[in-house]
């Protein structure tokens, strides 16, 4: 089902704050930035190899990435594998008893298709599922 992981979401007060440390500190390009206003988050894609870190950033109070925030503080907020096909990826995670965040894919940052599993299905770790385009 999993090729590689595609990118660890890291969860931010704000772009910069995270950028001070994985670009700035770390050395680390910005392969890109934009906002998906369906999951409320602005993003910035870090280059790390073959996989990215994603940092992200509320674009409003309510966003699952702001209540994370205001809950935890800034830091991992998912873990991303990249997927083939990513609708018999969710037909087998939920045959296989998986509780999933997502029953149906959803547009993610980049234009990939994504969908979430519940942390209580995957050992507390928020994972999400890419298919690249």
């Amino acid at each position: 089902m999993a090729i590689k992981v595609d990118h660890i979401g890291i969860a931010t007060r704000e772009l910069a704050e995270g950028l001070a440390v994985w670009r700035d500190t770390l050395g680390l390009k910005v392969a890109g930035t934009e906002e998906v206003e369906e999951q409320g988050v602005r993003v910035a894609m870090l280059e790390l190899g073959d996989t990215h870190i994603e940092l992200l950033e509320s674009l409003r109070p309510s966003s699952a990435v702001a209540k994370f925030v205001e809950k935890r503080g800034p830091g991992i907020h998912h873990i991303a594998i990249e997927v083939e096909d990513i609708q018999a990826a969710l037909a087998e995670l939920r045959n296989r008893g998986a509780r999933l965040v997502d029953e149906t894919p959803r547009i993610g940052a980049g234009g990939c298709l994504v969908a979430f599993v519940h942390p209580s299905s995957t050992n507390g770790v928020l994972l999400e599922l890419v298919q690249h385009r």
